[in-house]
């Protein structure tokens, strides 16, 4: 399984644009074989601050993932709007212990 927090800052004014063109993804992402969750978060504190948290069956549905249509037209959409550039963290799981609790 592989985990990914991503953390994006986005240029102020951009917000809706940009969580039109994630919910796009996001939508579409939800529909691939390997991708088990996908979180969309808004700081409630900063609106130009987002979380996208990212579920995948394995590395392998994580390469698939950067290959679709949707993937690479969100990220030709959004890089405009980037105050920084997003950050990409990977995560394991440490509860629930067993991987099949998350499927």
């Amino acid at each position: 399984m592989k985990i990914t927090c991503v953390h994006i800052h986005v240029i102020p004014g951009t917000e809706d644009a940009f969580i039109s063109a994630t919910m796009r993804n996001h939508d579409n992402t939800r529909r691939e074989t390997g991708n088990i969750r996908f979180d969309f978060l808004q700081s409630p504190d900063d609106s130009a601050r987002f979380q996208l948290i990212e579920v995948f069956t394995g590395e392998d549905a994580v390469q698939f993932h950067k290959t679709t249509a949707h993937y690479l037209a969100w990220r030709n959409t959004v890089a405009p709007m980037m105050a920084e550039p997003r950050q990409g963290i990977p995560w394991k799981i440490v509860s629930p212990e067993s991987e099949s609790d998350w499927l």
